[in-house]
């Protein structure tokens, strides 16, 4: 069987028994089938002619078939003036033993170090007296230390404000914090200022302008929600700062008490780890009204649990500092706030680079873990004396950790 739209010829073929018969036959029939084509040519009209010669006429030169209403259908023919591939290279011109080579990538880590005495002030030190004694140990393994430089780069900072109508004392510390804080610049440094409630609010972006960061400060009269969503508005705020070229300072001051973030604890910590060149100051509000609080509600036991939220918020504060190479504040007093900002200027403007190349090459995203220490001579601890020959404690403060690149970056 064959298919429908296929032509069939009969079963049964008339049979000439005279060869003058057969010959005369095809001869006919070959003079039908050329007469055939032609005969049909001449009654098809003129109108399918004349629409084959305007789709011509529109058919680029270059295309390689008919054309629609889009354009041409099939796809262009090569162009004949396209050079011709060059010739294979001749066999006894390749060289028999190919070379191969293998490239290597691994990253450069910078750490930005301070030394700080036991009050928690910087101690000033000459580059030539620490420069061959600073150690590093990245996971616990020694790293060869490449360079030590000393920075006095102008602040490129974030201030985040907590302002909330949750207590007037906190928001009366945090304005002023923030107030000493502006006064505090340098008119080449760089700052942003936002506030956050139930969510951040930008209200001024960098700018080296103080006026304008005043301006910003004083527009925060009257607060519209009595949340306190720091999580949410840190998060927010290293995802802006990690855009940005360059180390950066976030320097946070509220209570550090967190009502209705949609983030957790876990993962703001987390994200602190992963945010490389951003150092944390915090400075802990409310301090002196918590501490009132505490001795005029003693022995009441609905007290303890809010006491004790206020503490954690003070421990959070803490760790998001540390876990960066800042400091956290817990101010008492209004007069303490110069001093602290002063030494947050100092920390920033003087601070130690150190650079080295890790003996783990692995691009695997995980986090390694930082120790830096200033080592003297045999492996023991460097030893810093004051004018009057005293033996000064002090500690090495820096991030605790970076997050390797990974692979697909």
């Amino acid at each position: 069987m064959y298919p429908d739209n296929h032509l069939r010829f009969p079963s049964k073929t008339p049979v000439f028994s005279n060869p003058v018969g057969v010959t005369l036959a095809t001869l006919v029939v070959c003079i039908v089938l050329t007469s055939v084509p032609s005969l049909a040519q001449s009654n098809s009209g003129s109108a399918p002619a004349q629409q084959s010669q305007s789709q011509q006429d529109q058919m680029p030169a270059a295309a390689g078939g008919p054309t629609g209403e889009g354009g041409p259908i099939a796809v262009p023919k090569r162009s004949t003036n396209e050079e011709a591939p060059p010739p294979p290279k001749p066999k006894a011109l390749e060289a028999p033993n190919p070379e191969y080579s293998l490239h290597v990538n691994v990253p450069v880590v910078t750490i930005d170090a301070h030394v700080m005495g036991k009050d928690g002030r910087p101690i000033p030190l000459s580059l030539d007296q620490v420069k061959d004694h600073f150690k590093v140990w990245e996971d616990g393994v020694p790293q060869q230390v490449q360079s030590v430089t000393v920075s006095k780069a102008p602040i490129t900072a974030v201030l985040l404000v907590e302002f909330a109508a949750t207590n007037y004392n906190f928001m009366y510390d945090a304005l002023n914090a923030s107030y000493i804080f502006a006064s505090s610049l340098q008119p080449q440094d760089w700052v942003a200022v936002a506030s956050f409630d139930l969510k951040p609010h930008i209200i001024v972006d960098f700018t080296q302008d103080k006026q304008a960061i005043f301006g910003a400060l004083n527009s925060l009269v009257i607060p519209g929600f009595s949340e306190t969503d720091i999580f949410d508005a840190m998060y927010d705020m290293l995802d802006r700062l990690d855009r940005i070229p360059g180390h950066k300072e976030l320097v946070v001051v509220g209570t550090g008490r967190d009502t209705f973030s949609k983030l957790t604890l876990d993962q703001i910590l987390k994200k602190i780890k992963a945010t490389p060149n951003v150092t944390i100051y915090t400075i802990c509000t409310g301090e002196a009204f918590l501490e009132w609080v505490d001795a005029a509600t003693a022995g009441n036991p609905n007290m303890g649990p809010v006491m004790m939220d206020y503490a954690q918020a003070r421990n959070q504060m803490n760790a998001f500092a540390r876990m960066t190479g800042g400091r956290s504040y817990v101010p008492r007093l209004l007069g303490e706030l110069p001093d602290d900002f002063r030494e947050i200027a100092g920390a920033i403007r003087d601070q130690y680079t150190i650079t080295y190349k890790p003996t783990n090459t692995k691009q695997d995203g995980t986090y390694r873990k930082l120790r830096v220490e200033l080592v003297g001579p045999d492996d023991k601890p460097f030893v810093i004396r004051d004018q009057k020959n005293h033996v000064l404690k002090y500690s090495v403060i820096a991030r605790d950790g970076y997050t390797a690149k990974h692979e697909v970056e």
